[in-house]
């Protein structure tokens, strides 16, 4: 009895180890991922790690740089040859720092990619159609996200174009409120909202400023972006802390009702919005982003965080295997559980879509642009432009010297990026 047992429970775990593409070996090995420190820390991150670590027994080494210095440090790491297996990042312009022809895997012909959906697919190839990497990300919506029981309690309508959202900054401060949340400390992707419909509604304006033909100071639409800020700071509009206001402070200001504004995105909700505040999630509404660039302002589609290979690791093979690991149907949808995103993965199906972008998808369609400034302007980089604007802010410059200063940075970049038409 004893002995039949022991064979129906051998027979059993042999069926189990059987099932698992992702067995434990004994030959477990130790891989490096680089990222910035936020983006790790995302729930849906922190799920994937240790779903594989615990399935494979293999392990992570983070490498998390902060925000404002990740470009830089991770730089510094490649070119001290000190890349990690696997490298997370964005495909925008500060990619072009890592020379990713020499650096990455394409991935063209792995498994996973008939699982993607056409955009985040189109998301992660270079001009050739390559594959540059694995988008396991949020795919959010951003715009203005504003407490609309405030705006109701005061018996204010978001606004639907500039003039409106301009009389709307105006009232608020004047009630005592501060009406946007502007992180100046360290948080550098706002202004890429703004400059997206320059670039995006004529095709021209990015041919010419990628050629070097022109510059930013040469179109008008950026300088009134940058003198837009300018007076909103001066008016009050970003209240009396902004520049001492990082990442970790929007969640206290807009849970308390302090500020009843700021220029993010739904899945911020979903992954850093503390549950514990006075205002929650259902206090929220979504209106475009206004920033005097476009009349009717504007919404930017979803920016996707890659997974990339290093193809000089000694690991490639495992790093590999991890983002077939992250790819697995059940592993993501474990992941993505209660996110609120847009699918990047067709097998998504425990992801949630914000009633905030639902209740506005008419203004969205309308009004929303693909990611243009951050991702196809050569030589952007988002860290150089809020560096401009702190200048600004702290009065050791006007608005054409900050327009100056984002010129210098753009193009010193360009040129040592080898980009035509720029002499370093």
């Amino acid at each position: 009895m004893k002995k039949g047992f022991l064979s129906i429970m051998i027979a059993a775990l042999v069926l189990v180890s059987g099932c698992n593409a992702f067995n434990k070996t004994d030959d477990s090995v130790t891989l490096t991922v680089m990222g910035k420190k936020n983006d790790l820390e995302k729930s849906y991150m922190t799920s994937i790690f240790r779903q594989y670590e615990e399935s494979t027994g293999n392990k992570l080494d983070i490498i998390a740089y902060e925000d404002e210095e990740f470009e830089t440090s991770a730089a510094d790491a490649f070119e001290r040859g000190k890349a990690p297996d696997v490298f997370m990042h964005f495909h925008n312009a500060d990619l072009n720092r890592f020379d990713v022809e020499e650096n990455f895997c394409y991935l063209n012909d792995e498994k996973w990619i008939d699982d993607l959906t056409d955009g985040a697919k189109a998301y992660c190839q270079d001009s050739n159609g390559n594959m540059l990497g694995l988008p396991f990300w949020e795919n959010s919506v951003s715009g203005c996200y504003y407490n609309k029981t405030i705006l109701d309690s005061l018996g204010l309508k978001p606004a639907a174009t500039q003039a409106e959202f301009d009389v709307l900054c105006q009232v608020l401060a004047d009630t005592g409120y501060t009406p946007i949340c502007w992180p100046a400390d360290g948080c550098t992707w706002m202004m890429q909202f703004g400059m997206d419909p320059i670039f995006a509604d004529d095709a021209s304006v990015l041919e010419k400023i990628n050629k070097n033909e022109i510059k930013y100071s040469d179109i008008p639409e950026v300088t009134d972006m940058i003198q837009w800020i300018s007076d909103a700071a001066s008016k009050g509009w970003f209240g009396v802390d902004y520049m001492n206001t990082g990442w970790d402070d929007i969640s206290s200001a807009m849970g308390s009702g302090k500020a009843v504004m700021t220029f993010i995105w739904d899945t911020w909700f979903y992954t850093d919005f503390a549950k514990d505040n006075k205002y929650s999630v259902d206090d929220f509404a979504l209106m475009p982003v206004f920033m005097n660039t476009a009349d009717n302002g504007t919404y930017e589609g979803g920016n996707l965080n890659m997974m990339m290979v290093n193809k000089n690791s000694k690991n490639k093979e495992a790093a590999l295997d991890f983002l077939d690991f992250c790819a697995d149907e059940k592993n993501y949808n474990i992941a993505f559980d209660g996110i609120s995103t847009v699918n990047c993965f067709k097998g998504q199906n425990t992801n949630i879509q914000s009633k905030m972008v639902t209740d506005a998808r008419a203004s969205i369609d309308a009004n929303e642009r693909v990611s243009t400034a951050a991702s196809r302007i050569i030589g952007y980089s988002a860290e150089d432009v809020a560096a401009a604007l702190n200048e600004l802010f702290n009065g050791r410059t006007d608005v054409a010297g900050c327009i100056g200063f984002m010129d210098h940075s753009r193009i010193t970049e360009a040129a040592k990026e080898g980009a035509a038409g720029f002499v370093q």
